[in-house]
């Protein structure tokens, strides 16, 4: 949630925040601004609820003094309304000292009692305002110093926060602090980035540092210093970005999540590259961490949403190839159970970003308990892996829509490798095992693209045929019932109708009652060659939902003939191994949703009231 953007250099600095904005719409919001240090050094300040087309239009009808410094903000909606005054930045000291921030002031109102007390008045209802006010008294308190008033206001803020702040009187400085929220520095010639990811930046420079936890940059045109909350210098970790700009622009697509199914195959094949030897899985990023997995007894995977289901698909691959037993855990449902763990658990924490807040700070609990913890990501220099003992990246390349679409298959991908590494590395596989799942592996994204070519465009007009559903129902067993539930939450999050997905077999404990005549089903089919009882099941399902007047899509391997006669529309995926199926089954998902939410004229990259980073609790 929330975009922030800071630069110091020697360009114009509004069109370079407002591209840095642009880009960090995928974030989710609802208000956006910036604030400029003009030539003259005046700080001048535009923001405004609604897009951030609205803030152009304003802009360009009253534009603000060409500045080189300047910070900017998109902000999604916590203390206060989505309004004008709500939105950042926030200004303070008469108007010459201006605040963004990303996160939630735990203990803003206790702050705002204390500062309206000793007579400061406040002009929104937000905590970042608080934030504002007391760096402006800080500021007098310390001489003037914005670096040292930084430092002390920040010892006084308590909860997960990001803050960005300029001040007139230091034209050429941006100061920034970090407390589990994501914070990223951008390293160009002679000029100087700060983002909430790289995204920000990437379109100026891939020379990126990543910033700690509890840690405060302060950025000049050609310099970086980065400390503690105390003041002791700390040397930031340099990296590079992988990707350029244009992989995360449309180029010509639809929309971003149109672009990104399409880049589905490609995201496996990444994640898979350089991992294979021999016809084994070899992790370079787990190399000399041979003796830890030796002794792990049991796995717990913890994350939410969409990868969530990536680690119930995971769950069933590391008890078959690992021989470990796993759980799979909600992020933000973990910590407050008091589970049980110790230095023979691993905690494998799944996050597309690596800043969702709840499962970092299941992974901080996890720790504190001393437990091993293993982070899949697919962000550079996020706070998740830093905060993890390992770490293994998925590849997919910036997602920037919303619902998550190839970086769930690149998950899925990444548990997988893992699964296969730590049942070589624990002699729990067998070679003949490793080889011809290594095979299946390679074989994916070929078969996605097989999917994408043959079956894309006849799911997108069942899609449009459906567009008036006003409920849609998934069966799977197996592997198959995380991919029903994956089906369900792409449907809900992007066309904002009643989905459900449910285990195939529970349907005569409770779900068959929700059957009624034309109530559209989508059922995953196991093989009838890799899992014939599996099957036949299902099919007895199909039967069962088809005699109360269900309209079933059937989701089956090119082959299975049994499932005809029960399928009103058949979609076809190619043969594959049980565990290689969910890899495969929900692509078609992925468009059927997207197809009908475009059918609905809904915006299938931005759906209302979600972000795609939710970086606070």
């Amino acid at each position: 949630m929330c975009g922030i953007v800071g630069y110091v250099g020697s360009r114009p600095s509004e069109s370079i925040l407002l591209s840095g904005l642009a880009r960090l719409e995928y974030r989710g919001y609802d208000s956006a601004g910036i604030a400029v240090i003009d030539g003259d050094g005046h700080l001048g300040m535009r923001k405004r609820a609604g897009k951030l087309q609205v803030l152009r239009d304003d802009l360009q009808h009253a534009p603000l003094a060409d500045g080189t410094s300047g910070i900017g903000h998109t902000r999604w909606a916590t203390h206060g309304g989505p309004t004008d005054v709500n939105a950042h930045p926030h200004l303070a000291d008469d108007g010459r000292l201006a605040v963004i921030h990303n996160g939630i002031i735990e203990n803003f109102a206790a702050l705002r009692a204390e500062l309206a007390g000793s007579g400061d008045t406040f002009l929104s209802e937000t905590d970042t305002e608080v934030a504002a006010v007391l760096l402006a008294r800080e500021y007098h308190a310390n001489g003037e110093d914005l670096e040292a008033a930084f430092r002390a206001t920040v010892q006084r803020l308590d909860g997960a926060f990001t803050l960005l702040a300029m001040h007139e009187d230091h034209p050429g400085l941006v100061v920034g602090a970090r407390r589990n929220s994501p914070l990223v520095i951008g390293l160009g010639e002679g000029e100087t980035f700060l983002g909430s990811d790289v995204a920000a930046f990437v379109e100026h420079t891939r020379h990126a540092l990543a910033i700690g936890q509890d840690q405060i940059v302060a950025i000049r045109p050609g310099s970086v210093t980065v400390t503690d909350f105390d003041g002791v210098a700390v040397e930031p970790e340099p990296f590079e970005v992988t990707w350029d700009a244009a992989a995360a622009e449309k180029g010509g697509w639809s929309s971003f999540m149109a672009k990104e199914v399409s880049e589905e195959p490609e995201a496996v094949a990444n994640t898979v590259r350089g991992r294979i030897h021999d016809d084994a899985v070899v992790i370079p990023e787990l190399d000399g961490l041979d003796d830890l997995l030796r002794g792990i007894h049991r796995i717990i995977i913890v994350a939410c949403g969409t990868a969530a289901y990536a680690g119930q698909v995971g769950k069933y691959a590391l008890e078959q190839w690992a021989r470990l037993p796993v759980d799979v855990e909600l992020a933000h449902e973990f910590r407050y159970r008091d589970p049980v763990l110790d230095e023979a658990t691993l905690v494998v924490s799944i996050s597309q970003s690596g800043e969702t807040m709840d499962t970092l700070m299941a992974v901080k609990y996890a720790h504190e308990r001393g437990a091993k913890t293993l982070s899949i990501c697919n962000t550079q220099g996020a706070t998740i892996p830093r905060e993890s003992d390992a770490i293994v990246y998925t590849h997919a390349g910036p997602e920037v829509a919303v619902a998550s679409t190839k970086a769930f298959v690149a998950q899925i991908t990444a548990l997988y490798l893992l699964a296969l590494h730590v049942g070589r590395v624990r002699g729990a596989l067998s070679a003949a095992t490793s080889a011809q799942a290594v095979a299946e592996l390679e074989a994916v994204p070929e078969k996605i693209s097989w999917i994408l070519e043959a079956e894309q465009e006849r799911i997108a007009q069942l899609a449009r045929w459906m567009a008036d559903s006003r409920s849609v129902l998934f069966l799977g067993r197996h592997v198959g019932f995380p991919i029903a539930l994956e089906g369900a939450l792409k449907l809900k999050e992007i066309s904002y109708i009643h989905a459900e997905g449910f285990a195939a077999g529970e349907l005569k404990h409770g779900p068959i009652a929700l059957i009624e005549p034309g109530q559209p089903v989508f059922v995953i089919v196991p093989s009838p060659v890799h899992s014939p009882v599996l099957h036949d099941k299902v099919v007895s399902n199909i039967q069962e939902i088809r005699a109360r007047g269900a309209r079933v899509i059937v989701i089956a391997e090119e082959g299975d003939a049994a499932v005809l006669p029960f399928g009103d529309e058949v979609v076809r995926i190619p043969l594959a191994g049980s565990l290689f199926e969910p890899l495969l089954a929900v692509v078609p998902l992925h468009i059927f949703a997207m197809g009908l939410a475009e059918a609905r004229g809904l915006d299938v990259d931005q759906p209302r009231n979600l972000a795609k980073s939710v970086t606070v609790e």
